[in-house]
């Protein structure tokens, strides 16, 4: 059995204190800003990484995140870990009853924000393939039009949400319609990407064909929404007073978030989905108690979330692979798209002009779910280093400019 060295324990330790530490430093000097926090721990990550500490101080860099030997497979099972925990709490914000409640305008709006966004990036990718360096063979082409159109037309439930309280409109009708929205936006465009996911599997014993792809996926998920929920649902009161408080629901929950990983994993659709989905089950209970939520929601934002993040830095050159014209490809296509489809499908469901362009840019916001997102592709060869960096930037831009301009139109 392989084990750290005295050493590479060392160094491992060292490195992951940094990135909690500095992480935490410059997250708190952001939101005094009233910047996203997950915009400090990316800042973080590329001041650590290869942009800037790795160029002036090689030798640091290469001592605290070395490339060979045992501890990169320590940090990476460290970072997969880290983007499952993430994807639960995410799921955990999906509360599928909001979503009906809304009736037509978040039915249209949902629609509308999905598909446009979709094809419009998927039409460009599939028709000019070499803007974004992409071989003109049908199988790269497809999976990466497939992507690229998911990868506009995801939101981010928490980022949305956060805006959404600061600027007192959560409770609101607007804020209820781009919350319900942006709950089945996540959970269509997390479908979508675990299935585009398992298609780029290279293993040929592993490869499953496209109808077993799409029926597990649709098994899975209808199980565990259906009958899966409702055991959760009826066992949650059982185990919140008969276990110990909080640390049983926490061990549970946290176990069969692992356990819904690993069996979409083994059938070959990536991890994150069962962790999703499992979130949902969670999170769409009656019966768990806000407490639980917000001590599952505060350990992983706090331990799992930074040391996520600061990797994205870890693993690309920014100023290297920036590429200014796909940069302003994506940052175009992002808010042409996903402010003109949801903009649209507010006004079908009835809402006046302001308030359905005040809903368009509402959306827009993409954060840490586009990061993840980005992520995933970059580590599975579906994206380059350039278009990776220039998700990222989309993603942040997107954040910090929904909040202004839909106040724009509601004022």
């Amino acid at each position: 059995m392989i084990r750290l060295a005295h050493n590479e324990l060392i160094v491992l330790l060292l490195s992951i204190s940094t990135m909690l530490i500095i992480s935490r430093i410059f997250a708190e000097l952001g939101k005094k800003l009233k910047l996203p926090v997950v915009m400090g721990e990316l800042i973080v990550g590329i001041v650590l990484g290869p942009t800037i500490l790795g160029m002036l101080y090689p030798d640091i860099f290469n001592y605290l995140f070395p490339l060979t030997g045992n501890i990169p497979i320590a940090l990476d099972g460290i970072f997969s870990l880290s983007v499952i925990m993430l994807l639960f709490v995410a799921g955990m914000e999906v509360q599928l009853s909001l979503v009906l409640k809304q009736g037509k305008v978040a039915v249209y709006t949902s629609v509308f924000s999905m598909i446009i966004p979709f094809f419009t990036g998927f039409a460009v990718a599939w028709f000019f393939p070499e803007i974004f360096s992409i071989p003109n063979e049908q199988g790269p082409k497809l999976l990466f039009s497939l992507f690229f159109g998911t990868a506009l037309s995801i939101s981010a439930l928490p980022v949305i949400a956060r805006i959404l309280m600061d600027m007192n409109l959560f409770k609101t009708n607007i804020g209820m319609v781009i919350i319900a929205s942006a709950m089945f936006n996540d959970l269509l465009g997390w479908l979508i990407f675990s299935f585009i996911l398992s298609l780029t599997s290279t293993n040929a014993g592993e490869h499953l064909s496209l109808w077993y792809t799409v029926s597990y996926i649709l098994g899975f998920g209808l199980f565990m929404l259906t009958i899966g929920k409702k055991i959760i649902d009826k066992s949650l009161p059982w185990m919140q007073t008969k276990l110990s408080w909080p640390g049983g629901v926490l061990s549970i929950s946290l176990g069969i978030c692992l356990l819904s990983a690993a069996f979409t994993e083994a059938i070959n659709i990536h991890a994150i989905l069962g962790a999703f989905i499992a979130g949902i089950a969670f999170g769409d209970s009656v019966h768990l108690r806000e407490q639980a939520r917000e001590i599952i929601h505060q350990f992983v934002t706090n331990f799992f979330a930074p040391l996520f993040f600061v990797s994205i830095g870890l693993k690309v050159n920014f100023i290297e692979n920036f590429d200014l014209p796909i940069v302003l490809i994506v940052l175009i296509l992002a808010f042409a798209g996903k402010v003109i489809g949801a903009t649209l499908g507010a006004r079908l469901g009835g809402m006046s002009k302001n308030h359905a362009l005040a809903v368009g840019f509402g959306m827009n916001a993409r954060g840490a779910m586009e990061i993840i997102l980005g992520t995933l592709a970059l580590n599975a060869g579906l994206i380059s280093k350039p278009i990776f960096v220039a998700l990222v930037i989309m993603a942040l831009v997107t954040s910090l400019t929904s909040g202004p301009l839909m106040k724009k139109f509601i004022d």
